[in-house]
């Protein structure tokens, strides 16, 4: 089945925000670029405790087409890719600022469980 395109018509522009980090990883993936900066695709894996590879290439793609995440390819043997936030990627994480800061005083009220962070990379991927 065809995934329907993500441009539109929208009711509004939390409708039109909504439809790009739409899907679990997304905002993880921009939260994750943002605290790290460069990260290659393994990197981003480790420090996305349950996400799959099929579904963290497919986010990364989405994001890109919008735009949101730069895809650099190194010719090197074995090839190297790396990902950063575009300007307009660092934009919606400003934007996400404030939702973040809700989320966290809900897990803070709801006394709820928060995911341990993967230990510090010691090595490259």
């Amino acid at each position: 089945m065809a995934k329907a395109p993500r441009r539109g018509p929208y009711i509004c522009g939390i409708d039109a925000a909504l439809d790009v980090v739409s899907g679990k990883w997304k905002g993880l993936i921009l939260w994750e670029l943002e605290a790290h900066g460069v990260r290659r695709f393994a990197e981003l894996r480790r420090g996305l405790p349950g996400v799959s590879e099929k579904m963290l290439t497919q986010h990364l793609r989405e994001l890109e087409e919008d735009g949101l995440v730069h895809r650099e390819v190194h010719a090197e043997v074995p090839p190297r890719v790396e990902y950063s936030l575009t300007e307009h990627g660092r934009t919606l994480n400003q934007a996400l600022g404030p939702l973040g800061a809700w989320g966290s005083e809900r897990i803070r009220r709801e006394a709820a469980d928060v995911v341990a962070p993967a230990p510090a990379d010691r090595t490259t991927a």
